[in-house]
């Protein structure tokens, strides 16, 4: 799956192509900013752009701003008083303050770290870029679990370190080209997950259901295995089917997959606990089932049953419960 973030990617290969990059960061800003802490802008010696830190305040004068400092081969630090007129014409309710890091690649950001950035986020390993203005430059693996948790860039206690979490994007695999999946599929897309539908029936995960999706018609416990579960990922079984499910069920529990939600009533559920104890597996591994699936809403009909699920996912991934 091909990232729709690739800021970091986009300025290295600037630099190697022998333009010179920079890449401008959001380190703070208001409430209701369009762009949240942490997002990138790439700008090219030449002028060009990937990306947005402000949704069309104040990028012009960053760019400006960032051919200066790829010039210079220094970082700069800028901050920006937006007006309640500027921020209403991009969607807000009224302006704020915006602070954006801006760290010209090779003089500031070495090539070798940023080139290791970009590898750790092609293999869809979570790591944070710690940097600021004073700061050893630095990619972390470890001591930020909250922060990846949350996808929550930030400044350390120190007001002076800023932490740049880059998460690999979410994903969201769904057995069972039912009904839910119509509905659920395009919302999951619109909420920022890459979704991917399984399912061995091919008269149900077709193409005319299901225009322009991923779709595998595998058994599940086969295409999870070769697809990959990991921390970003959540799971969705919608089959009803037991021999569908099971399988798929078994190997997301083995694995540290965020969300793992089973479609059924309570006595179908019971059902499917006992099967897996059945199986071996201990009563906390099976706990991390959401079974019934989706918050209780009183959801009625695919779309709000989609929703529900959706909701579910959204609150364990943010909140962890």
């Amino acid at each position: 799956m091909t990232r729709f973030d690739d800021i970091p990617e986009t300025a290295l290969a600037w630099h190697r192509a022998g333009k010179g990059a920079a890449l401008a960061t959001v380190v703070e800003t208001w409430g209701s900013a369009p762009r949240r802490v942490g997002s990138q802008l790439a700008i090219s010696g030449a002028g060009e752009i990937a990306g947005s830190v402000s949704g069309g305040c104040v990028e012009g004068a960053v760019v400006a701003e960032a051919l200066d400092a790829i010039e210079d081969g220094k970082p700069v630090m800028l901050e920006y008083g937006v007006t309640d007129g500027d921020a209403f014409a991009v969607g807000l309710a009224c302006g704020g303050t915006i602070r954006v890091l801006v760290e010209p690649v090779g003089s500031v950001l070495p090539e070798p770290l940023l080139a290791d950035l970009v590898l750790a986020r092609d293999a869809r390993v979570p790591v944070a870029y710690v940097t600021g203005m004073t700061a050893i430059r630095r990619l972390e693996r470890e001591g930020h679990g909250e922060r990846f948790r949350m996808d929550r860039s930030g400044f350390e206690e120190d007001g002076e370190t800023f932490v740049a979490i880059h998460n690999p994007p979410l994903r969201l695999i769904i057995v069972g080209a039912v009904h839910i999946a119509q509905a659920l599929v395009p919302m999951a897309r619109i909420a920022g997950y890459d979704p991917l539908l399984i399912d061995p029936r091919e008269s149900f995960a077709s193409e005319a259901r299901f225009p322009g999706e991923t779709i595998l018609h595998e058994w599940p416990d086969e295409a999870v295995q070769a697809y990959g579960l990991d921390s970003r990922t959540a799971l969705v079984l919608l089959t009803h089917d037991p021999k569908l499910d099971d399988p798929a069920l078994a190997e997301a529990l083995r694995s540290d997959i965020f969300y793992i939600g089973a479609l059924g009533s309570t006595r179908t559920h019971a059902k499917r606990v006992e099967r897996l104890e059945q199986a071996g597996f201990s009563k906390h591994e099976i706990a991390r089932i959401h079974g019934p699936i989706g918050l209780d809403i009183g959801a009625a009909g695919p779309a709000e049953i989609a929703v529900a699920v959706l909701a579910e996912i959204t609150r364990v991934l943010r909140l962890g419960a």
